[in-house]
């Protein structure tokens, strides 16, 4: 819960800023942003007793039997939208959910990272995010069709989103969050914003703030952005890298050992977080990559692998130790790979920390590295000599492997566990019921 002081802070700045608006954010289980508005007078009692709304309406959330649902805001986390006019402003806050005896409540995945990260904390650790997140801007939102052809890095006339990437930066700063990077990615009309890291809860806050800022500029400027992992075949998809890393509590890099003898400049505890990640990517894999469409991504293409393994320069393993700055303890940290920007940052991020945590735990030994080769150039049963696997290949498989993990089990609780394995096994048998037109192209005219 936020402060007292956090409280006030906020009752001044809608005061002082004219904001006549205030929207309570939260998810649902699928990482969909939802929102309800209430006005300054609301503000006390919606910090004290919490704002009710019907949480049968929210997928995931309560059945029409108990759908009473309260929503607490999150002081730390106020701000005036920079889109909406600045005077009778709006201002946004995200909320806990939380039952009408108090509780929290299990179906809000927000609370579910910071169930985790109070582990963490407990054995010692901050856990540090940094998210490198990809999407495509189109003509509309009734097909494909890009805005540009140009490539990884391209500027200049192929490059004529140039002004909506500064739109976007200059918003979200206006709120915040600050970002790292900004450039045209390899696809026609396909481009990536890097947020600078920051602790996992503020990330994944940050991620829904991101993905909400990109969509809202790019109406302002008559087109429209898409996070869906695959929207054209034949071009790589957007991923959602995430550069992570923990800390000690005097805030010290706890993945940096400078006489790794490895020559990665990783600690046990790194290797062993890394260790883990490796061993439960196909149990979380439904939790970072939660559509059908998700795995056309995964697929094949440039910096896309589906098995798992690490690498210290391979872009193409499931995890990678950027070397920039090898010997710089700041800079010290693993990029994961293998998750796409229509995931519920929270859900992610809280499975990726608990499969790091555990291996943590369990002093999990980390496999050699695949950079003696490349990942996609090694055959398959050489890959499995290297003690590495592949990721589900549909979400079918994903959704078997999910539901058998109890460590996603515990981590997500019962609810959300539950609910997200039903959801996703209905997806693919509809899914599996369509008659493509790949299939009619192929099949139609000589069976």
């Amino acid at each position: 819960m936020s402060s007292s002081h956090e409280q006030d802070f906020v009752l001044k700045t809608v005061k002082s800023r004219d904001v006549h608006f205030i929207r309570l954010w939260f998810v649902d289980v699928m990482g969909r942003m939802k929102s309800f508005a209430i006005t300054p007078p609301e503000l006390e009692r919606a910090f004290s007793e919490g704002m009710g709304f019907d949480g049968s309406c929210i997928e995931g959330f309560r059945t029409l039997r108990e759908s009473d649902t309260l929503a607490f805001p999150d002081a730390s986390t106020f701000q005036v939208l920079p889109w909406r006019p600045q005077s009778n402003a709006v201002g946004r806050m995200f909320c806990e959910i939380r039952t009408p005896d108090g509780r929290p409540f299990e179906g809000d995945s927000r609370q579910v990272l910071e169930r985790v990260m109070l582990k963490a904390n407990d054995m010692g650790y901050l856990f540090n995010v940094g998210s490198e997140i990809e999407f495509f801007y189109f003509r509309d939102s009734k097909g494909a069709e890009t805005l540009d052809n140009g490539g990884l890095f391209d500027l200049t006339s192929l490059d004529c989103a140039s002004d909506l990437r500064r739109d976007t930066i200059l918003t979200l700063e206006k709120m915040g969050i600050p970002v790292e990077y900004s450039h045209h990615e390899s696809g026609p009309s396909q481009h990536e914003i890097d947020l600078r890291f920051t602790d996992g809860l503020s990330m994944a806050d940050a991620v829904m703030t991101y993905k909400l800022v990109v969509k809202e500029v790019a109406h302002k400027h008559g087109v429209f952005a898409s996070f869906m992992p695959k929207p054209i075949e034949g071009v790589s998809g957007s991923g959602m890298h995430l550069h992570m890393s923990l800390s000690d509590l005097d805030g010290r890099n706890a993945f940096f050992d400078a006489d790794d003898p490895s020559g990665f400049c990783l600690s046990r505890i790194a290797k062993s977080f890394i260790a883990g990640v490796l061993k439960y990517a196909c149990e979380m894999c439904l939790v970072t990559n939660q559509y059908v469409n998700s795995y056309k991504r995964l697929a094949g293409g440039a910096g896309i692998s589906s098995r798992v393994a690490w690498a210290g320069r391979s872009r193409d393993a499931l995890i990678r130790v950027p070397g920039y700055r090898p010997s710089c303890e700041e800079a010290c940290r693993i990029e994961f790979r293998g998750s796409d920007p229509a995931a519920n940052p929270y859900l992610a991020f809280a499975a990726l920390l608990a499969a790091g945590l555990k291996g943590i735990e369990d002093g999990l030994e980390l496999p050699p590295p695949v950079d003696g080769a490349e990942p996609e150039a090694l055959p398959n049963e050489r890959f499995a000599e290297r003690g590495a696997r592949t990721l589900p290949t549909t979400l079918g498989e994903a959704v078997s492997l999910f539901e058998g993990s109890e460590l996603m089990r515990e981590v997500l609780g019962r609810h959300i566990h539950g609910y997200l394995a039903k959801a996703k096994r209905a997806e693919w048998e509809e899914y599996q019921r369509v008659v493509t037109e790949w299939e009619r192209d192929r099949y139609l005219a000589v069976l």
